[in-house]
């Protein structure tokens, strides 16, 4: 009986699980080994928080927790006729990271869940303060593309690739993209407790605008 109430419950645990999915539809990232990375030349443009954002979506059994960072620093590199896009290039400031509960925003932080995200369960930021992106490569796919680069979390660096929309023009650049990685990738292996487990898989956002 008592064996026959566990398996019960941890069935439902686990189907709780798979149907708080964070991700919704997102596009599942290609992840494999960082891949070498030649720095492009052309025109250069930056961005940052400032008009621009970099978040994220996660979750447990029990609600979904959307969060982000409010410091970065990046680049993109275009054609002289800037056109194309030849490479993307972000610095994240991981002490910078915030998290809330589902509903809420940056401007309604949940303290307790921020604190727990960067200490060593997880980011670890007083030893990894840093996250990194850089592109190895961008292909045209339709009317859309096709983003290759290494993602830096946790001190480990894999290859992503994932689909985006990006449009180019003289002294502009725009670039969305929504995909899902699954975090024990970057040793980001906390798993909660038993009756509130963490979902593996993570939303990643990207909104660029360069300029």
């Amino acid at each position: 009986m008592y064996r026959t109430l566990f398996v019960t419950t941890l069935f439902s645990l686990l189907l709780l699980a798979a149907c708080s999915d964070p991700t919704g539809n997102s596009a599942s990232a290609n992840t494999g080994d960082a891949k070498k990375v030649v720095e492009e030349k052309g025109k250069e443009l930056t961005f940052s928080q400032e008009g621009s954002k970099i978040s994220f979506v996660g979750a447990k059994v029990t609600m979904k927790h959307p969060g982000g960072f409010s410091k970065f620093a990046g680049k993109v590199i275009t054609s002289d006729d800037g056109k194309t896009v030849k490479q993307v290039e972000v610095d994240i400031d991981l002490n910078s990271l915030w998290a809330a509960n589902d509903g809420d925003g940056a401007d309604k932080p949940n303290e307790k869940l921020t604190g727990h995200l960067k200490s060593a369960d997880f980011f670890n930021v007083e030893k990894h303060p840093k996250g990194k992106f850089v592109s190895t490569e961008i292909k045209k796919d339709g009317d859309n593309f096709i983003v290759t680069g290494n993602l830096t979390f946790h001190d480990v660096t894999k290859s992503v690739t994932f689909p985006a929309k990006v449009t180019a023009d003289a002294g502009k650049v725009t670039a969305k993209a929504e995909f899902k990685i699954n975090r024990h990738d970057w040793k980001l292996d906390y798993n909660g407790a038993i009756d509130n487990a963490i979902h593996d898989d993570v939303a990643i956002l990207f909104d660029i605008q360069a300029k």
